[in-house]
């Protein structure tokens, strides 16, 4: 119970997938005023279609691509999975939770490489299935958490007296460095 609730807690703080490696960075720069009004829908999104393919990855992976000496092919069995739980997801979810917006997230989801990472991370450690799960709840939640913040971020400066230079993306590539600097903080927490 202590390996899943560290698991947890480093995945979501230390090892943020956003500010350690810039692998779902796109949806994070995509700075169109409908993503800023869906920040909550795209964060429950990311979070639940890395749960769900990180555990459809993990099953597949060590019930059919082993067994059958094929664990060279799963990236191209992991990316047609995850493209397929995208559509079934925002629709449950749409119906589920009506007040959030889930329309226009389809391209978001698809391109987020973060997803895909946690999936081809996640089965190169053989630690089990509830290990995968948890790996890919606080991946998603680490995604959200970072998500919410700088769009909060974006809200606060967007009033500003910012140098031209420095406006719209280059302000938020240098918040997203000061945000990992902070969250290098975290990495104090847990020891060894």
């Amino acid at each position: 119970m202590t390996d899943m609730l560290l698991t947890l807690v480093s995945t979501a703080l230390i090892s943020n997938i956003v500010l350690q490696m810039p692998l779902a960075a796109d949806s994070m720069v995509a700075s169109s005023p409908t993503l800023r009004r869906q920040v909550h829908a795209l964060g429950i999104a990311t979070t639940l279609l890395m749960v769900l393919s990180g555990v459809a990855g993990y099953l597949l992976y060590h019930f059919l691509l082993q067994p059958l000496a094929l664990t060279s092919l799963r990236l191209f069995i992991f990316l047609p999975v995850t493209v397929l739980l995208i559509q079934p997801l925002l629709w449950v979810l749409s119906r589920q939770l009506p007040k959030l917006s889930f329309e226009g997230l389809w391209p978001l989801l698809l391109g987020n490489a973060g997803v895909l990472s946690v999936v081809l991370l996640g089965t190169q450690d053989g630690k089990g299935l509830a290990h995968m799960a948890t790996l890919s709840l606080g991946t998603g939640l680490g995604f959200w958490l970072v998500l919410s913040l700088l769009t909060d971020l974006r809200q606060r400066i967007a009033d500003n007296d910012i140098a031209l230079p420095f406006r719209g993306l280059p302000v938020e590539l240098i918040s997203l460095g000061l945000m990992a600097l902070a969250f290098l903080g975290f990495n104090t927490m847990i020891k060894p």
